[in-house]
């Protein structure tokens, strides 16, 4: 099948729509992006548009599927026990610092972010899915302590501490303030000091 077949083709008119959607409410805000503004940026008919998502409320659900999407495919490697507790935890961190970085995780976030502040209800369910996620973390943690390497401790609650402070380097300036990603000699200092702390406080 050539790559201008009728469904690859549809595929790059959707993707388009997508990304034009992205940059429409990154700069205009959901209320004020029109399906004519998104069809005009991703330069496709209004109609092309209509036929890929009904209304702007089906885009911006696409937007938040395409988000978890991006978040569930970063699922790290399970805990395994007699391995160096530390290495196994930089190796997680490394991993979620590699999704933080990815640009178009950033951009999904930031329309999300934005959107959830203005209507929380519109983006409440894929909140949960993305908590649900988190759990991979909770996880993580509840292994190493049936392994005899972590304190006892409730896993949920270390886990996000632990990825907090990620989070506060490697993600919340970037979205909230536009600050360029970490590079990758910043990205270890934030990564091995966080394990560092962690460890100090939980390791057995």
């Amino acid at each position: 099948m050539s790559d201008l077949s009728p469904i690859r083709l549809t595929d790059r008119k959707r993707a388009a729509i997508v990304q034009a959607a992205i940059a429409e409410f990154r700069a205009n805000g959901f209320e004020a992006t029109s399906m004519d503004r998104v069809a005009a940026t991703a330069g496709v008919s209004k109609r092309t548009v209509y036929n890929h998502f009904p209304s702007k409320d089906d885009l911006f659900a696409q937007i938040l599927q395409e988000l978890w999407a991006c978040s569930a495919a970063a699922t790290p490697e399970a805990y395994q026990p007699g391995q160096p507790l530390r290495d196994q935890l930089m190796a997680l961190l490394r991993h979620k610092m590699a999704l933080m970085r990815d640009p178009y995780f950033l951009d999904l976030a930031k329309v999300a972010i934005a959107e959830a502040i203005h209507t929380p209800e519109r983006a409440r369910s894929m909140v949960a899915k993305l908590a649900e996620k988190e759990e991979g973390g909770a996880a993580f943690v509840r292994a190493a302590q049936a392994d005899g390497k972590l304190k006892a401790g409730d896993p949920a609650f270390m886990a996000s501490v632990l990825q907090g402070q990620l989070k506060a380097f490697a993600f919340w300036p970037q979205v909230a303030m536009g600050q360029p990603p970490l590079d990758d000699a910043q990205q270890r200092a934030v990564a091995e000091t966080a394990v560092e702390m962690f460890l100090c406080y939980w390791g057995t």
